[in-house]
């Protein structure tokens, strides 16, 4: 998961529905609690409908230096502090033949996670898949969303050779899951790639990182396709834009006023031109008649509400879904950007030649879409608006969660982000129309627990809310596709608690608890609720649960 877009975009939460009622509830910090009158049930779901859970390589596989893997971009951006990691860069640097002084110097001023928190080791997936693996199987998953690695695989890009050992540890990974009857469900790229890469020519700023890509993509193919038989090319290209090229945030950290105080950057046309260079023109058809795979894109998909009941806020809403979901998806499915987006960016906006676009039109089988929640919209082009909302690269769009004094649903431990569970319906709704009812997979959808100061395990581990959450999300879900919706399957967002990019370890989105010490993986109420689920058995009230740790 990401997170921060057009709010502070991955992970923005909702409300509830009007099948479900409040009640008060003692569990998982005294708050409320939410109960269904028509439990949501596996069965409200189409045959053959995949539920699984997922995560990335950088959140959860540790190992960052093992095995012939080389440093990434988010090794580089997290390795702030420390003599031991500056040794290992410049002797990176002095190896590869890049700047050192320039290099260390960025690293040296970037920041990460909190508490100087990084996915160094992060859950040691690395070393502990088997038993992930035996965990997934024992909750009953029908399939696994997972990453590959990028400097895992080519630690050099196109500089270098294939590494065998990252090749090796994939394979074991995708044998041993459909051993278990468990689907691969593969991201090419989740926001990690050689640093090299952004050493050498600035990664997505430069078109060489197509080239790059393709041989990623290649290597993949030919490695894994015998076996994998659903691949993302890359996971939210709209929302890694943004949290790079526009805000700062993520590597390589470039943004400017207003957004924010980098070294480098231009907030209003770096991320138009990363992003052009992240929708690759390849088709997976050249391995498509012997493998039988499928392949698709995932984009970052919040849904919009008007703030007010003008004409201007409503189309400020529309802008908005075209300005993110239609910024990533249009391309792959019709061969260009939106139209609006040219009317507002005009020559900023990067164009296609008639052969990209042929190359481009229909290029993906499915699409799949991240979402966690609804917000509302306020027109900027007729009123003045802060934190960027009167720039083009926001559609002239200004976000908030609260109308009138009322947040547009519950909070969660993320800024800006709510519980809305209206948002999945209509965010379905109006992709199936957009799209032609083309193939949808929910790729990413999960509940953050607010982040309470010395929180209990216990408290953790109770989990009540993260379960009403997915229950009304899903409710929202059925009803979609009792009405048409093309939606092919489901992936809680995510399997265990892992590292959450810039906010660290304590933004918990897990239905299991990770021991930051032993690195035990521990089952929450919303791991047992989600098995019971998948047997179709979503009447079973455990009791809390107790810990000693």
């Amino acid at each position: 998961m990401n997170r921060m877009s057009s709010v502070p975009i991955y992970l923005i939460f909702a409300i509830f529905t009007s099948s479900s009622m409040l009640e008060a509830s003692s569990i998982n910090g005294g708050g409320l609690r939410f109960k269904q009158e028509n439990p949501i049930k596996r069965s409200d779901f189409p045959t053959g409908f995949l539920f699984g859970a997922g995560t990335s390589a950088y959140q959860v596989e540790g190992a960052y230096l093992e095995d012939g893997k080389s440093l990434s971009n988010w090794d580089a951006f997290c390795h702030t502090k420390g003599p031991l990691f500056i040794f290992v860069f410049c002797f990176y640097s002095l190896m590869n033949k890049w700047n050192v002084t320039k290099s260390a110097a960025i690293v040296l001023l970037l920041g990460c996670g909190e508490n100087g928190e990084n996915g160094d080791i992060a859950n040691d997936h690395y070393h502990l898949f088997k038993k992930d693996i035996e965990m997934m199987h024992s909750l009953g998953l029908d399939s696994y969303r997972f990453s590959i690695s990028w400097s895992r695989i080519l630690p050099r890009g196109r500089f270098g050779e294939v590494n065998p050992l990252g090749i090796m540890f994939y394979n074991e990974i995708i044998d041993e899951l459909l051993r278990k009857g468990i689907e691969p469900f593969v991201t090419i790229h989740h926001e990690d790639f050689p640093q090299e890469l952004q050493q050498r020519y600035g990664s997505w700023l430069d078109p060489q990182m197509q080239e790059d890509f393709v041989l990623f993509a290649v290597t993949c193919f030919k490695s894994f396709g015998d076996r994998v038989k659903y691949w993302v090319t890359i996971n939210e290209p709209n929302a890694f834009a943004e949290m790079a090229y526009e805000l700062g945030v993520y590597p390589p950290a470039h943004c400017s006023q207003p957004f924010g105080n980098c070294l480098a950057g231009n907030s209003d046309v770096e991320p138009l031109r990363a992003m052009h260079n992240m929708i690759i023109i390849f088709r997976y058809n050249i391995f498509q008649p012997k493998q039988g795979g499928s392949i698709g894109l995932v984009a970052s998909s919040f849904m919009y509400e008007p703030l007010t009941d003008s004409d201007l806020d409503r189309k400020a809403a529309e802008r908005s879904l075209v300005f993110t979901t239609g910024w990533s998806l249009d391309p792959a499915i019709f061969g260009d950007y939106p139209q609006e987006m040219r009317e507002y960016h005009g020559s900023e906006l990067p164009r296609f030649s008639p052969e990209e676009k042929r190359l481009m039109k229909n290029s993906v089988d499915f699409f799949g879409i991240n979402h966690y929640s609804t917000v509302y919209t306020k027109d900027c082009t007729n009123s003045s608006c802060s934190n960027g909302g009167d720039r083009a690269i926001k559609g002239f769009v200004g976000i908030t969660g609260e109308r009138d004094g009322k947040l547009i649903g519950e909070p969660t431990s993320v800024p800006i982000c709510f519980v809305v569970p209206r948002g999945m319906e209509e965010i379905v709704n109006y992709l199936k129309t957009r799209y032609n009812n083309r193939p949808i997979f929910i790729a990413e959808n999960g509940y953050s627990s607010p982040n309470v100061e010395d929180v209990e395990v216990e408290e953790i581990l109770n989990d009540v809310k993260r379960i009403e959450f997915h229950k009304s999300y899903l409710a929202s879900l059925a009803k979609a596709i009792r009405n048409g919706a093309n939606v092919r399957g489901y992936f809680v967002w995510s399997l265990m608690d892992s590292y959450e990019w810039t906010f660290g370890y304590n933004v918990r989105y897990g239905l299991y608890y990770v021991d930051r010490k032993t690195f035990d993986r521990i089952p929450k109420m919303s791991a047992r609720w989600y098995q019971d689920f998948l047997k179709n058995n979503s009447l079973v009230d455990h009791p809390p649960i107790r810990s000693d740790i």
